[in-house]
């Protein structure tokens, strides 16, 4: 990937509804050069998708928590997987090291609603307790940086 390609991406993260034009304009490329370019991108799966970022709160969803969740056996596997994501609550599950065996991210609208994801994960086999953070205001938050070193 060279630098070209790592200002297509910092573009795109700006605003992924550009024209082609537009955006190669802002990168010095044609129209066609930069549609070429970001097809690339796609097929080696360096863009996952495109999407667009929806505003939890607008939607109710006020409540923010992470749960680390702690077990007695191993439960990265598929039906653990599968029982997460059946929450839609849940917006990210990660297998981690540590003190806990997975990481869950949640928005919810209510800590009433938020209790009972949990009881729904305590519900998951091999679960054996949970230590859940609730956000009271998020700082900032970042999308990757397709520059090397970051941002700058």
């Amino acid at each position: 990937m060279d630098q070209v390609d790592r200002a297509l991406l910092a573009q795109l993260q700006a605003d992924a509804t550009q024209a082609y034009a537009a955006l190669g304009q802002a990168v010095g490329l044609s129209a066609g050069a930069a549609h070429e370019r970001v097809r690339k991108l796609r097929e080696r799966g360096v863009i996952r998708r495109t999407t667009i970022d929806v505003d939890p709160h607008a939607l109710g969803r006020d409540v923010l928590a992470y749960a680390m969740i702690e077990s007695a056996t191993w439960v990265g596997d598929a039906s653990t997987r599968e029982a997460l994501a059946a929450i839609p609550e849940i917006e990210e599950a990660h297998i981690i090291a540590g003190p806990a065996a997975l990481l869950v991210k949640m928005r919810t609208s209510s800590t009433e609603v938020l209790q009972d994801i949990l009881r729904r994960i305590f519900n998951i086999s091999g679960v054996t307790s949970t230590h859940t953070i609730v956000v009271l205001e998020t700082a900032f938050e970042r999308p990757i940086s397709p520059r090397p070193g970051g941002w700058t």
